[in-house]
Formats: C-alpha cells, sequence, structure tokens
C-alpha cells in the first residue's frame, strides 16, 4: 500500500478517534457525577456490609439516642395534631380531672409524650460520650494530651452543632419564601432580602453561648436544645480540665457536688444532666479496670437487683406531668401528690427535676440488662441513632409544612388552619375512631410523613450532618501545629 494512502488513512482514523475519545471523557465525567448524585440521593442507608466491625462496648448509646429522637418526633406530632384541652391531658397523669386514656397510664406514657424524657437522656449521653477520651486520659495520668484532646474539642464543638442547623434552617426559610408556603407561627417579611437578614439576626443571637436572653428560633423552634447542648459542653470540658489533678475520690466527690449545685442552689438541671453522664462514664472507666471505691465494690453482688429499680423508676419518673412548670399543679395529678414535695426549691420547671433522676437512671440501667442493652444494638435504632441529630433537625419543618396540611386535610384542622389553608380542610376526612393518641386519622398521615422524615434526615446526615465532623476536624489540623512552637531567644 503506497505511503500517501497509509498516512490518510492514519489521519482519518485519528479524526475519527478523536470526537470518540471527547465522547468517553464526557460520559465518563456524567457517570461519575450521576453516580455521586445517586449515591447523595438514594433512600438506602449506607451499609457496612462488607466491612463488618465489631460492635463497640458503648454502641447502645448510639441506639438509645435515635430512640429518644423518635419519641421527640411522635411527641411533637402529638401535640400538634391534637387540640390545646387535649394536649393538657395528654401531658397529665393517668386519671387527672377524669381523664382515664390509655396512653396516659403510667410507663404506656413515655411512648407518647416522651419528649422531654428523651431531651433528658440526650444530654446525659452528650455528657457521657464528651468525656469518655478525656477521663481515660485523666485516669492514666496524661496531662499533655488531655489538654490537646480538650482543646480540639473545643474548637470543633461549635462548627460540629451550629453547621447542620445554619444550613437546614436557611434552606427551610429560602423554600418556604420562595414558594409562597405558610407556616403556623412564622410571619413572611416583605422581600426576600429582609427575610434573610430576619434569619440572620435570629441565627447570630441563637449561637451566641453567653446571650441571656432565651429567644426561640423561629424557623425551627423545636432547636430550643442546642444552645444549651453546647453550654453543656462547655460545663464538661471546664470540669473535665478543672478536675484533672485530682485523685479518684476527690474527683468523684467534686463530679457529685457539682451535680447537686445544679439541681438544688441553681436551676441548672441541663448542667447537672451532663454531668451526671462525666459522672456515670468515670464510674464505668473504674469499673472496667476493678478500681471503683469500695462503696460500690460492696454493691456489686446487688447491681441485678438495682438496675431494674432504676429501670422501673426511671420508666416511671420519665412520664412526669408536663403541662405545668408549677408544682402546685404536678400535685393534683393522680400518684404525684407526694412525690412533688421532693422537688427542688431552684428548679423552675418542676418536670426537669424528676427527669434529671429519670435519664440518668435509664441510661445508667441499660448496659447492664442484657435484652434492653440488645434492643438498643438491633440494626433499626442503630440506624436512628446515626441519623439522630439530622432527623432531630428535620422533623420539625416536615411537620410544620407537609405535616399541618396533611393532617388539616383528614380532619384535624384548627382555626389557623381553617383560616390560611381552607383548601385543605377536610379534603380526605377520615374517622377519628380509635384510643387517644391512636386515631386512624392520626395514624394513616404518618404513612407519608415517617418515610418522607427519615428520606430527608438521611439527606442531611449525608450533606450536613457528617461533613459538619469532617470539616472541623480538618480546620484544626490545618490552623494547629503538632508541638508547641519555640519562644524567641
Amino acid at each position: 500500500m503506497p505511503s500517501d494512502v497509509v498516512d490518510m488513512e492514519a489521519k482519518r482514523e485519528m479524526q475519527q478517534g478523536k470526537p470518540d475519545l471527547f465522547a468517553d471523557a464526557i460520559s465518563t465525567i456524567s457517570s461519575v457525577r450521576f453516580y455521586n448524585l445517586w449515591r447523595l440521593l438514594n433512600p438506602w442507608p449506607r451499609s457496612n456490609s462488607r466491612h463488618p466491625e465489631k460492635l463497640r462496648p458503648t454502641v447502645y448509646l448510639d441506639g438509645l439516642r435515635g430512640f429518644a429522637a423518635f419519641l421527640v418526633y411522635w411527641h411533637h406530632h402529638q401535640l400538634w395534631a391534637h387540640n390545646p384541652l387535649q394536649k393538657i391531658f395528654m401531658e397529665s397523669a393517668y386519671c387527672y380531672e377524669g381523664y382515664c386514656w390509655f396512653m396516659a397510664l403510667p410507663f404506656v406514657r413515655i411512648f407518647f409524650h416522651g419528649g422531654h424524657f428523651a431531651v433528658a437522656v440526650f444530654f446525659v449521653i452528650s455528657g457521657y460520650v464528651l468525656s469518655a477520651k478525656p477521663i481515660s486520659l485523666i485516669q492514666a495520668g496524661d496531662q499533655a494530651k488531655l489538654a490537646d484532646n480538650v482543646g480540639s474539642a473545643l474548637f470543633r464543638r461549635w462548627l460540629r452543632l451550629y453547621i447542620p442547623v445554619i444550613a437546614t434552617t436557611f434552606i427551610f426559610m429560602t423554600i418556604t419564601y420562595c414558594f409562597n408556603i405558610w407556616v403556623f407561627g412564622l410571619w413572611k417579611r416583605p422581600t426576600y432580602l429582609a427575610e434573610v437578614w430576619w434569619w440572620y439576626c435570629e441565627m447570630k443571637n441563637f449561637t451566641f453561648l453567653f446571650d441571656m436572653k432565651t429567644d426561640i428560633l423561629s424557623y425551627n423552634y423545636h432547636l430550643w436544645s442546642i444552645p444549651i447542648e453546647m453550654k453543656g459542653s462547655i460545663v464538661v470540658y471546664t470540669a473535665l480540665l478543672a478536675f484533672a489533678r485530682c485523685p479518684r475520690n476527690a474527683r468523684l466527690w467534686l463530679e457529685g457536688l457539682l451535680i447537686f449545685y445544679f439541681l438544688y442552689i441553681v436551676d441548672g438541671w441541663w448542667g447537672a444532666l451532663f454531668v451526671a453522664g462525666m459522672l456515670m462514664n468515670d464510674l464505668h472507666q473504674l469499673a472496667a479496670k476493678k478500681e471503683l471505691p469500695d462503696f460500690f465494690e460492696r454493691l456489686r453482688p446487688y447491681k441485678m437487683i438495682i438496675y431494674y429499680h432504676f429501670l422501673f423508676i426511671g420508666l416511671f419518673l420519665g412520664g412526669v406531668p408536663a403541662h405545668s412548670p408549677d408544682v402546685m399543679d404536678l400535685r393534683k395529678n393522680p400518684g404525684w401528690y407526694y412525690l412533688s414535695f421532693l422537688k427542688s426549691q431552684s428548679i423552675y420547671h418542676s418536670k426537669w427535676y424528676f427527669l434529671f433522676f429519670a435519664a440518668v437512671m435509664l441510661v445508667s440501667a441499660v448496659p447492664h440488662i442484657g435484652w434492653l442493652k440488645r434492643f438498643f444494638e438491633a440494626r433499626f435504632c442503630q440506624y436512628l441513632g446515626r441519623i439522630s441529630y439530622a432527623f432531630y433537625l428535620v422533623h420539625g419543618p416536615v411537620l410544620s409544612t407537609i405535616g399541618d396540611r396533611l393532617y388539616t386535610a383528614v380532619g384535624w384542622a384548627n382555626d389557623a388552619q381553617v383560616r390560611y389553608l381552607p383548601q385543605w380542610v377536610n379534603i380526605w376526612e377520615l374517622p377519628r375512631s380509635g384510643p387517644m393518641g391512636m386515631e386512624f386519622s392520626f395514624l394513616v398521615p404518618h404513612l407519608v410523613m415517617l418515610p418522607l422524615t427519615l428520606y430527608l434526615a438521611e439527606i442531611a446526615t449525608r450533606v450536613f450532618d457528617e461533613p459538619s465532623v469532617r470539616f472541623p476536624q480538618w480546620l484544626y489540623r490545618s490552623t494547629t501545629v503538632s508541638r508547641p512552637a519555640k519562644l524567641p531567644a
């Protein structure tokens, strides 16, 4: 074959190959983007089944946190759908003023109005988890690593808590404004820029730890506990550093006295919950090394009796009537008259005094009661634990937008919905048959809302929650040095 023909054939192949290579590149990029988008938005939880890991000793705490987040979800939906009078009796004891509802029975009531109990459990778990590594360093006497660990934790904590809050509330604000979605209790500003400015003003105050006011975040008022979570973290880290050089018994006594201060001297129930979690972790690590004080060692033969009593008493106290902060109202509830005299005078809302003991007893009991621990280690509870923070963040916006309209459509409209959502009122009215809190028309909307809330929580976990853990870690590594810099001569 002549050389010029070979050259022409080669050029033709090269010319034909170029667009093929370009098309292949575009196809590859598109497929990668599509894969990443699908990986981000697919509704199925990410599985680690390819690399099964041995359960951590405290993995039950993740499941307990997840189940507690579900109780918050259910409690808020109960209060949203039912009318104000029903809410009073829901959050009161069984047979309060003659209303003997199944949902108000002791122990049963936890599954209907256990949201307050769940928040107390959150705070105990936080105190336990935040102090785990520092306490191990304190007990090992490694002061240098302790300082670095607590410094890193303080650096990362604000970002870890508030990045997901900022992101989710901004998206909620934008969607409700741009699509003109009416939300109960949320007033629309005349322009989007005015709305953004209002959101910014609320957010900067909400995220300021030392703001003495207790303003509610109007874009998601269920998040009132997040600033308390931040304050409790500061209490834990400060106490860890303050008690770091104390010997074992002195450290345990000081932790106990700090709980007493928060519970009986000032209205610091939240601080008592965090420090109780820290004390619990201290005792657990000492027990693992068989270094508990003699008093606790003498109780070891009776531990199962003690922990089952803790579980029983904790679940009873966890159902404390919560409709009023006044202790005199608490005394009107059957079964709570004599207990009300135990309340500390320093605590304003009586429920938090009893929820302190309820949460501490429950969290203490779970790891020692096999069937209960296995329940919280089960796959579904672990899944709820993984998405628990995002679930807590998104359930309110879903409830106030889609949930409000679904409840209105099936027959749960109140005056505000009749006025602002007239087109939704009773369009799919369903019977209210069934016991209070489990009415048919109340349960049916959750066929939509629960999967939707779980899905959005999964997405928020991937997009905001997990990056809010990684980004502060990267930032800390990028802005610190591995060893202290020497002072100039």
